[in-house]
């Protein structure tokens, strides 16, 4: 399946390409040895904020209505200067117009001023802050358009499990037809404040068909074959053992069943057929 990459529209060519990511590096050594896990952990691709390098924000919730958005940069890469601060202020009851408030925290120019103001607009989408009451859109670094019958979901990402973990909207779009900036809808608790930098993924995405699913009652035969499939490889699994250098024992049959599975299945319309590793 080929999906078409189109930049934020707000800033174009900044921020890293979605890609896939089996490893989580702050997740217990055994559980680098799950392929099971691993396999979660790659299905779909993380997306990035649209950010260069030296370049970070947060957005904090203070409750009532308030938010704080600190844009900054380490350009000399000791230490983290904010630039600007921006305040939002939502009307009570949900009736008025939203107020904005920037501090500048480099020398106040009507061009830099001019800048600060839209700035924040690349980076949250302004007019979903408080839908519901916590909820900050962090927009993605790329866009995508799905073949005709395909969506895209929208995820936090995956076995990310570093507490606090702010929770996240799930969304799904028919995006084939309809042209949808990648939006991250986290909901903020009073006094939460989430971060975005060039390397830290903001969500992750996937790519499904559009098409409904039946069940069916399995029959005794089906069933009979499937116990015999699970004795099989529980057997051949009790069999198989590697010893890590730390000492870890992991049985890696699933791994290299599945494997053997790709090489040898045949590539679907318009797939390249799977070359071996080295």
């Amino acid at each position: 399946m080929e999906v078409a990459l189109f930049p934020n529209p707000l800033r174009p060519g900044i921020g890293l390409r979605p890609r896939r990511e089996a490893q989580r590096p702050l997740l217990p050594q055994h559980a680098r040895h799950c392929p099971v896990l691993e396999a979660g952990s790659t299905a779909g691709f993380l997306v990035h904020p649209p950010l260069a390098e030296k370049e970070n924000f947060q957005v904090g919730y203070e409750g009532e209505g308030r938010y704080q958005l600190v844009y900054s940069v380490n350009t000399k890469g000791s230490k983290w200067d904010p630039i600007f601060t921006m305040t939002y202020q939502l009307p009570m009851g949900g009736i008025g117009a939203t107020k904005r408030e920037i501090k500048m925290h480099i020398q106040d120019t009507p061009q830099t001023r001019e800048i600060a103001h839209l700035m924040p607009d690349m980076f949250i989408a302004q007019d979903d802050l408080g839908t519901p009451a916590g909820a900050v859109t962090l927009r993605g670094a790329w866009n995508f358009q799905t073949p005709p019958g395909w969506d895209t979901i929208y995820t936090p990402v995956f076995n990310l499990i570093e507490r606090p973990s702010a929770p996240m909207l799930v969304i799904r779009v028919e995006t084939d037809w309809y042209v949808h900036d990648s939006e991250f809808r986290y909901v903020l608790q009073p006094g939460e404040t989430i971060s975005a930098s060039h390397s830290m993924p903001i969500g992750q995405v996937l790519f499904v068909p559009r098409e409904d699913v039946t069940f069916r009652d399995g029959t005794q035969e089906e069933v009979a074959a499937r116990q015999q499939s699970v004795q099989a490889f529980y057997d051949e699994k009790m069999r198989t053992k590697v010893k890590t250098p730390y000492g870890l024992e992991y049985r890696p049959h699933y791994q290299s069943t599945s494997r053997q599975k790709r090489m040898t299945a045949k590539p679907r319309d318009g797939e390249p057929a799977e070359e071996p590793s080295a």
